[in-house]
């Protein structure tokens, strides 16, 4: 029998120490007495330091003003989780293994005195065998944090990433520099007589599932709906290791949202003990849809198809580009998701791109995409980086990468709402096929790539991989090319464009298009000084670090006088960004089925930005832009 102990509910310790000071856990004489640099504090899992800090009042609020510079000290510290288990958690077999789902990034656990394992990926869970140190009445259990990466953030080559954590939290052109440190992620104990179920995953078809695994014995499997069962049936552990495959079931197709319900399933396997005893059981909510890909009216004969037929509905993709909702993503509460998701669904969202240039998602996230019907683009966490774009082509690179792209699918492949498997952002080189440079997508039969597709055709079959956003003969969609068959799925405009360019469009799908739009006046009065954001140019530092929107030479421009007040800035900011993006949803809307779909450039702020091309802000309300796209959203072509 396994049993599987959530340490959400230990009492939890955090300390900061210097660099090496650590390995006194594991009786390594370090020459000197050892002693926190930081005084203890109580902590939990799953938290980021940085959450723990600011409430402790060890940090400020880097929200405010230009305060994350003041919490950047705590990336220069290793930072060490303590808790102290009893011998009565470990009791029930002689298989002992802490299980951890999120750790960011790198560092070591320890136990009793023992060095358990070294980890180093924030992007796939760690499982540690702590069955042969010895157990005494009081156990401690320390996670310690080494020094995260220097640098991964926007301008870096992507040729040379390689170090496996989430860039965004280095400075993005939405974001300051806050690099998570934590666990962010649920952490178990899982204690075993040997008897158990483990690698189990779930891969779905349009009427049934495929489960893989290992067990140590028959496995019984369940597929039920309320109180009425479709399936009940006993497999051998030879059939679950080889795929066991139900098919041609009596079930009801899980709808995008605005298409129909969405209909699921709860799946059951468990592994049955003596006298109606269960060794372990794995249980999953899953849906079952059709989709297929057809080509857009009028495309080009070589060009991907883009238009996606759900359950035989030709669906029209309207969507946002899903990022963190905070640079502390492990201190998110299901309630941050829910409220971000649902405004999303009543503005008429049907599909989300989760960006490379993150992390996946949680558990929590893909619930609630099931839940309220949007689909899900899962991208893999590789971006471009502006100085190179090119994916790695080190053969240890790739190697390394080989478990992310397999811990991703089978983790999430179970989820109705799971639409695409993507290699990652922008990864790109030059127009003349250079490795340098930007406006052509990496090819598909690029190594790292290669691998992917590979995996993904694997591991998820039904599935579509591709291999980078944008893909096709071009990278962004450019008004002087418009007309020749090269604007498939594109990127851009990330600021207005005329009436003109949009009536010329002709690509086929575009995942991602933004305008900017200024941050509400209460977010602006609540995180900043009184007057704190004036001047609004290059001048004032609080704009300066935001560069890329710094528009209030275009309200001189547009209006033929300089601005009176911030409130005057916010509202014509607001105005033009509703316009904008209107503009680019109706065009691509009305011209479907010529056009796939249009992906909105960013979705919500994960930092108090005075102005950025969220239409969600901080708090996560709709702007007014929000608002006018739910109006085409909403409407039926």
């Amino acid at each position: 029998m396994k049993i599987s102990h959530d340490l959400a509910s230990a009492n939890w310790t955090l300390a900061g120490y210097i660099p090496e000071t650590w390995r006194a856990f594991i009786g390594t004489d370090t020459a000197v007495p050892i002693m926190s640099e930081t005084q203890e504090l109580p902590a939990r899992v799953p938290a980021s330091v940085q959450q723990l800090l600011l409430e402790a009042g060890q940090i400020p609020d880097w929200n405010r003003m230009m305060d994350s510079r003041a919490a950047e000290w705590v990336e220069n510290r290793v930072w060490v989780f303590t808790t102290t288990l009893p011998r009565s958690r470990f009791a029930g077999g002689g298989s002992r293994r802490l299980r951890c789902l999120g750790l960011d990034y790198s560092g070591w656990i320890c136990f009793n005195g023992t060095l358990a394992g070294r980890f180093e990926n924030g992007f796939v869970p760690h499982t540690f065998d702590l069955s042969a140190i010895p157990l005494a009445d009081e156990n401690t259990l320390r996670i310690v944090f080494d020094l995260p990466p220097r640098w991964l953030g926007q301008f870096h080559h992507t040729s040379q990433i390689k170090d496996w954590k989430a860039r965004f939290n280095y400075t993005w052109d939405w974001m300051p520099r806050l690099v998570q440190i934590g666990v962010w992620d649920q952490i178990s104990l899982d204690v075993s007589d040997g008897n158990e179920l483990d690698a189990m995953r779930c891969a779905l078809t349009p009427d049934g599932f495929t489960l893989f695994g290992r067990s140590t014995g028959p496995v019984e499997v369940l597929l039920e709906d309320g109180d009425r069962r479709l399936v009940r049936e006993t497999v051998d552990p030879a059939r679950l290791a080889a795929g066991a495959a139900f098919n041609g079931l009596p079930v009801e197709p899980w709808w995008p949202h605005g298409e129909g319900p969405q209909k699921t399933y709860r799946l059951t396997c468990r592994l049955p003990g003596p006298a109606g005893s269960v060794h372990d059981e794995w249980t999953r909510t899953v849906g079952f849809k059709s989709v297929a890909w057809k080509p857009c009216a009028g495309a080009p004969a070589a060009a991907d198809p883009w238009i996606c037929v759900v359950n035989g509905r030709p669906l029209f993709l309207q969507g946002v580009n899903w990022t963190p909702i905070r640079p502390n993503f492990a201190d998110l509460k299901a309630a941050d998701y829910e409220l971000r998701i649902r405004a999303y669904a009543e503005l008429g969202v049907n599909v989300f791109r989760v960006w490379g240039g993150a992390s996946l998602e949680t558990s929590t996230f893909y619930d609630l995409c099931d839940r309220h019907g949007i689909m899900v683009w899962q991208e893999f966490p590789f971006s471009s980086s502006g100085i190179d774009n090119w994916p790695p082509e080190d053969p240890v690179v790739i190697a390394q990468t080989q478990p992310i792209v397999r811990s991703y699918i089978s983790r999430r492949q179970h989820h109705a709402s799971v639409l695409l498997w993507c290699g990652g952002n922008e990864l790109q080189g030059s127009p003349d096929g250079g490795k340098v440079g930007s406006g052509k997508p990496t090819p598909r039969d690029h190594p790292l790539l290669r691998m992917m597709a590979a995996e993904a055709a694997a591991l998820d079959p039904d599935r579509r991989f591709i291999h980078t956003s944008a893909s096709g003969p071009r990278e962004l969609g450019i008004e002087s090319e418009f007309g020749q068959g090269l604007n498939w799925d594109v990127h851009g405009p990330w600021m207005p464009e005329t009436e003109e360019y949009w009536r010329k469009d002709d690509a086929l799908f575009r995942s991602e298009v933004g305008s900017p739009g200024a941050s509400p006046i209460s977010v602006l009065e609540k995180y900043y000084a009184p007057l704190s954001l004036l001047p609004l140019d290059e001048r004032n530092p609080l704009w300066r670090r935001f560069w890329f929107w710094i528009d209030a030479p275009k309200f001189q421009k547009a209006n033929g006088r300089e601005l009176r007040s911030l409130e005057e800035y916010v509202a014509w900011s607001q105005q033009l960004q509703s316009e904008s993006l209107q503009r680019a949803a109706r065009s691509c809307k009305g011209r479907f089925p010529a056009c796939g779909g249009l992906i909105i450039w960013m979705g919500h702020d994960c930092f108090p930005c005075p102005n950025n091309t969220a239409i969600l802000d901080f708090d996560g309300r709709p702007k007014p832009a929000a608002l006018a796209l739910g109006e085409i959203f909403r409407a039926r072509k």
